[in-house]
């Protein structure tokens, strides 16, 4: 029986995984017309509140926190409990990605739930959408209140103050507040969703727009952190932790596995100190879980990396301290 031509091997082999990878992407990451990755909306939106007549007053031990470690939507939620010290008010409940069950699974049960997606069916009955982290719970009526994680944040700073040991911080002050949403209309698109931009776009022309984007944004900011400590000066932000989630997994994962590789954050002078310091606030590394991030980006999207090789790196104590 005659060999197949190398060539025809090959030909065929890419044709097969070009095919299976793009249903592959098409599932994990939506896609406009033009291979562009575009994030669904958060469904669920309703707030708690200091006001004791309201569906979801703020009461302690009342409210639990769904979050995975490797995520950097649900890491800004544990950044916030922790500066505001709300540990002992809001418990957190971790979940892990797993490529078997296509999603979220909860490392402890609950409700009778063993993956996040059965979790989200006790909240709403014959739930579609996408079962995601951050999720924020109610455990007196059963449901979710919230998984936006730029709301949940928001309802962390300033309706559970009188639950938290610093009250007095408040990340979301009210003469700040247009400056903070300017830079989170700035960061969110470019940076925090650009990542995933750069790394689920289905086609050349889609990741070399959303990279430029991202690139920009971060010369601009590295620029602008030369005369501040902070995005909006003196005074830490929701705007700073938005970012900081990002940059803490920019270059152990995004600048290989999702081709963000222009620059890392290390080469940029003021950008990487303030990432440092950012780090080495009060009860922040103990918020960021490195391994985690290695081994949830790298093993679990066998679209961006079919071995699931781990790489080795330093751990984050080591990158994040030195001088």
């Amino acid at each position: 029986m005659a060999k197949l031509p190398p060539k025809l091997i090959i030909q065929s082999g890419k044709f097969v995984w070009t095919t299976l990878w793009h249903v592959m992407m098409s599932n994990l990451a939506p896609r406009s017309s033009s291979g562009a990755y575009t994030r669904p909306e958060s469904e669920f939106r309703n707030v708690v509140s200091r006001n004791v007549d309201d569906p979801y007053p703020a009461e302690s031990g009342r409210y639990k926190l769904y979050v995975g470690m490797s995520c950097p939507w649900a890491h800004r939620t544990l950044v916030v409990r922790a500066l505001k010290g709300l540990e002992h008010a809001i418990a957190v409940s971790i979940v892990s990605p797993s490529p078997i069950e296509g999603g979220w699974v909860l490392d402890t049960s609950e409700y009778g739930c063993r993956t996040l997606a059965q979790l989200y069916q006790v909240a709403k009955p014959n739930y579609t959408g996408r079962c995601t982290v951050p999720v924020l719970w109610d455990t007196k009526t059963n449901t979710i209140v919230n998984n936006e994680s730029a709301e949940i944040i928001v309802m962390l700073n300033d309706q559970f103050d009188e639950l938290s040991t610093n009250p007095e911080l408040d990340l979301y002050p009210e003469n700040l507040r247009e400056k903070i949403d300017a830079w989170n209309e700035k960061i969110y698109p470019a940076v925090n969703n650009g990542v995933y931009r750069c790394g689920f776009a289905q086609t050349q022309e889609a990741y070399e727009a959303a990279c430029r984007e991202l690139f920009a944004a971060l010369d601009e900011i590295d620029s602008v952190l030369k005369t501040g400590r902070y995005l909006c000066g003196d005074a830490l932000t929701l705007a700073d932790i938005r970012l900081f989630t990002t940059l803490f997994r920019f270059d152990i994962a995004y600048f290989g596995l999702f081709k963000c590789s222009l620059h890392r954050i290390k080469d940029y002078p003021h950008l990487s100190g303030y990432l440092q310091h950012l780090y080495q606030l009060p009860g922040v590394a103990a918020t960021c879980d490195l391994d985690a991030v290695k081994r949830d980006y790298y093993g679990n999207l066998f679209p961006l990396n079919p071995g699931g090789i781990v790489p080795l790196s330093l751990d984050a104590k080591t990158l994040l301290t030195s001088n």
